[in-house]
């Protein structure tokens, strides 16, 4: 449904750095900068599998803070989301686990990222 969305951040560098390592254990990196020339200088850049589809720039702490689920293949994927976010400076908002009251296969982890949004990775099967 959606393409792609992305988040305004108050230290761009910092959330780089924060979101390579917390992404890559689904599989999502950085894949594109957008040129300075077309962003009116502000550093813009996408994170995705295979194309940008989460995009960041370095306009401002996004306000409000914003909430992004992340999809995993697998809720071993969904726990190494969560140690990596924990490992960059992330702060727990759910550990890994099972969310029943949204579905009986709802895995998934929460996290604060570094301007305090609600950053998830999420599994819909069983196992």
């Amino acid at each position: 449904m959606i393409d792609h969305s992305g988040i305004s951040v108050s230290d761009i560098d910092a959330a780089i750095a924060y979101y390579d390592v917390a992404l890559a254990p689904l599989g999502i990196s950085l894949l594109y900068e957008v040129p300075k020339e077309f962003t009116g200088g502000e550093r813009v850049v996408g994170y995705g599998r295979e194309r940008p589809q989460f995009w960041l720039n370095g306009g401002g702490k996004q306000i409000p803070p914003i909430h992004f689920a992340f999809s995993a293949e697998n809720r071993a994927q969904v726990g190494a989301f969560y140690e990596a976010a924990m490992a960059a400076g992330g702060a727990d908002n759910g550990a890994p686990g099972i969310r029943a009251h949204y579905h009986p296969d709802y895995y998934g982890a929460f996290v604060r990222d570094l301007d305090g949004n609600n950053i998830e990775a999420v599994c819909h099967t069983p196992e």
